[in-house]
Order: structure tokens, then sequence, then C-alpha cells
């Protein structure tokens, strides 16, 4: 690995993070993990085993204390970084759950979101995102690469002109998602179970808008509970996240191996104790929102 792509590589060694609500009760318990550029790592996991605690807290959700281990990308230690600085660091979380703003437009709200990521984390005094003479972007220049960004997700133009997550379908929100993503060009994407709530259809064109964004500047944490997500986005490598540490790592045939078999068998390799049914612990197919 050359010294770039060490500093350009996010190194997770011994994270351990609990709510802020409850310190002493852990629930990452000692995450080891490296994700180099332009490789695509998937974490899988059981409800419950902190695949969405992991992404919060690499993003920096206030929610959730460090009580232990390191988080480095870009030569920086991000742990000692506010949420909008790992932003504007080149991090990015797709969420599962996103968050309506009846009121705010897509289209103001990227604006808004690249302006800001354009000032660098360290804000530099002579750039103005908002004027485009000191570095900001104009506007006939952002609506240029808005229509571009559209066409390559296969998105109507008139999508910009709706309200954030306002009234969208299940589809639509992870969609937007996707636009984000897109417009901000991150060099670090996490993406916290971008399948839940979709169907087939809607599954395969946002699965579609990630691998059009594939280059190898960009890695990938792409967290999920289900394989056929994985039927789409081609992982490197598969994690197996399980009661708040990663108990195996391999190929895309372990997660074939999970989808014929579940978890249960692999959480007794590791040595932990199971008090639910297999059944519970199958890959079964999620409930689906309409696109």
């Amino acid at each position: 690995m050359t010294t770039d792509n060490a500093d350009r590589t996010l190194i997770i060694r011994g994270l351990r993070v609990a709510p802020m609500a409850k310190p002493d009760h852990e629930i990452l318990q000692g995450i080891d993990l490296e994700v180099a550029p332009g490789e695509v790592h998937a974490i899988m996991g059981p409800n419950g085993s902190g695949k969405t605690t992991l992404a919060y807290a690499l993003m920096g959700h206030p929610a959730y204390v460090i009580t232990g281990g390191e988080v480095t990308w870009q030569g920086r230690d991000i742990l000692k970084l506010s949420a909008d600085k790992r932003s504007r660091l080149g991090m990015f979380l797709a969420f599962q759950y996103p968050t309506a703003v009846p009121g705010l437009s897509v289209a103001s709200f990227i604006r808004s979101a690249l302006n800001a990521k354009l000032q660098g984390i360290d804000k530099n005094p002579d750039i103005d995102p908002t004027d485009a003479i000191k570095g900001g972007v104009s506007m006939l220049d952002f609506r240029r690469r808005m229509r571009e960004k559209l066409a390559l997700l296969k998105m109507d133009e008139s999508f910009v002109s709706r309200y954030v997550n306002d009234g969208f379908s299940g589809g639509e929100k992870k969609r937007l998602e996707m636009l984000q993503m897109a417009m901000l060009e991150p060099q670090l994407a996490i993406l916290d179970e971008t399948d839940s709530g979709l169907d087939i259809d809607a599954l395969r064109i946002v699965a579609e808008g990630v691998n059009a964004m594939l280059n190898p500047d960009l890695g990938i944490l792409l967290i999920t509970h289900y394989q056929r997500l994985l039927n789409h986005i081609k992982p490197d490598v598969v994690h197996v996240l399980a009661q708040g540490r990663i108990i195996k790592s391999g190929g895309r045939d372990l997660a074939i191996r999970l989808e014929d078999e579940g978890y249960g068998p692999i959480l007794r390799e590791a040595g932990l104790e199971i008090d639910v049914p297999d059944d519970a612990l199958r890959l079964d197919e999620p409930a689906v929102l309409a696109h």
C-alpha cells in the first residue's frame, strides 16, 4: 500500500462505542477494520448486532460515545472531529431512515451542503461558497452539474424542486440519498441499510446508482442485513458483525453462505451464545415499500 493510499484508507482499531444515555453499555466491543480507496466492504449481521451504531459512530452522531479505540482517515484522527468536519473531509452517510424537511427544496438543500463542503475542513477565509468569484459554485454550474447527476442516476429533473423527503416513497428517499452522494462526491461513503424497505425494482435502481458512482478514489462501507443487495453491488470483502464485534470476514461466498444458512451456524462457530432460534436469524425478505 502506497503512503498516499495509506492516508486515504479508513483504519479502525479497537473501536468501542456505547449510547450516550447508557455509557456503561457498550454496543461495539472492539471493531478492527480497514477500507481502502476503490474497495467495497459489506458489513452484514443480525438485527441488533451494532451495524447502525458503527455507521453513526463513524460520522460522529451525538447520541453515541466512543469508549475506546481509534479511527484514522485522510491522515487525521477523525474521532476528534465534529460530524460536519468529517463530512467536509469527504465522508458521507446515507441514512437507513432519511428525515423529511418540509419547505426546503432538494436543490437548495444540496447546494447548501455542497457550499459547506467547499469551505473545507478548516474553513479557508479566502473562500466564500456563496460567491462564485471567491471559490463558490455559480448557479449556472450548479444546475449543469445537477442535470449531469440526475441523468447518471436516471432521475427526472422535477425531483429537485420537491421538498426534501416530504411525501417521498421509500425508494425515492433512498434515491435522494444517492443524488446527494453523487453531487458531493465523497471519498468515503457509508451506506446504512440502503436496501431497507425497498421492493425489487427500487432496489435495482438504487444499486445501479451506487454502481454508477464507483471509482478508484471512493471507498464504500455497505451495511446490510440482506444478501440480496450484494447481488447488485459486488463487495470486495464481506464482514459479519455480531454482538458488537466482527466475527468473520471473507469474500462474496460468505454472503452466499449466509443466505443459504442464516447467521446461526457462523455465530456458533465463533463461540457466541445464541438465545434465539435459527429461524429468527434467517435472512428473510423484508417488508417492502413501493418505489
